[in-house]
């Protein structure tokens, strides 16, 4: 089924809050599971150089530090370590900034918590015929870092000193903690009618009525732990759907034929980094 305004009228108004994406933008509250950010012994964060940017990505840095202190993600800090900022070069040719947080994840002590096996996941879809995914916004940033751990993630720039009160991408034990949380949000439904990893939920059920109360029942709990969905990125009542590079259907769960055209195509690698590149995708 097509999205539109009649169908968030007629099925999910009462959990219309979620798909407001200005209030993922807002800073969140601190949670039971707040980002901690735990050194090996003996160790501090070490501090990097600051990379030169040039003028559109200058104007870009100032305009996300201006955007960031005013939604309360970041402050000015005064800690000695820091961590590089850059830009990357997106698709469409924007800039997305980056904080290299290497050197930081080196002396970090990882999270002991592992993501989901997806095909082993996927094998839970035996006998759904509808299928809905849902993306959520802002994920990383939906997390506080603890408090007084804001200073080991420092960053500097050209133009000031700031450290995250939300967690950042780029921190070693970032995807575990999000997926922790995200398993917490649904302990009762996981592998029910709920498939979750990290920011991709896929919902499936064997029939409409009760597909439109499994919809209900998780966007109500998204919306009671402040957590929030970007509606142009979902999909809603699906016969056939896409998620994590398989196609689902009642039928079955295949691979998706995109990314195997991908791997098919690949040109014959004739280098150890053009080797190891191809490994790298092939086994995501």
């Amino acid at each position: 089924m097509k999205w539109n305004r009649g169908t968030k009228q007629k099925y999910y108004m009462d959990q219309r809050e979620v798909f407001r994406k200005e209030k993922a933008a807002c800073l969140p509250a601190h949670r039971p599971r707040d980002c901690a950010i735990d050194l090996f012994p003996n160790t501090v964060p070490p501090k990097s150089r600051v990379y030169p940017l040039s003028l559109p990505e200058t104007k870009a840095m100032e305009d996300y530090i201006e955007k960031a202190l005013a939604l309360g993600h970041i402050r000015p800090s005064t800690s000695p370590p820091a961590a590089s900022f850059f830009f990357v070069w997106k698709k469409d040719g924007g800039l997305h900034p980056c904080i290299d947080y290497r050197s930081l994840n080196t002396v970090t002590i990882r999270y002991p918590y592992l993501l989901p096996l997806v095909p082993a996941t996927l094998e839970q879809l035996w006998g759904a015929k509808y299928f809905t995914k849902l993306d959520l916004c802002s994920v990383y940033n939906l997390i506080r870092i603890r408090d007084g751990n804001e200073c080991k993630i420092a960053f500097h720039t050209t133009c000031g000193h700031y450290e995250y009160l939300v967690m950042p991408f780029g921190l070693t034990n970032a995807p575990a903690m999000f997926q922790s949380l995200i398993n917490e949000v649904f302990q009762d439904m996981l592998n029910r009618n709920v498939i979750a990893y990290i920011d991709d939920i896929l919902i499936y059920s064997t029939s409409f009525d009760e597909h439109v109360r499994h919809i209900q029942v998780v966007l109500a709990c998204l919306q009671r732990h402040q957590l929030y969905v970007k509606l142009e990125k979902c999909e809603f009542h699906r016969a056939t759907i896409k998620f994590l590079g398989y196609m689902i259907s009642q039928q079955g769960v295949k691979m998706d034929l995109s990314k195997v055209h991908a791997v098919t195509e690949w040109p014959e690698p004739t280098m150890v980094k053009e080797l190891q590149r191809f490994l790298g995708f092939a086994n995501f």
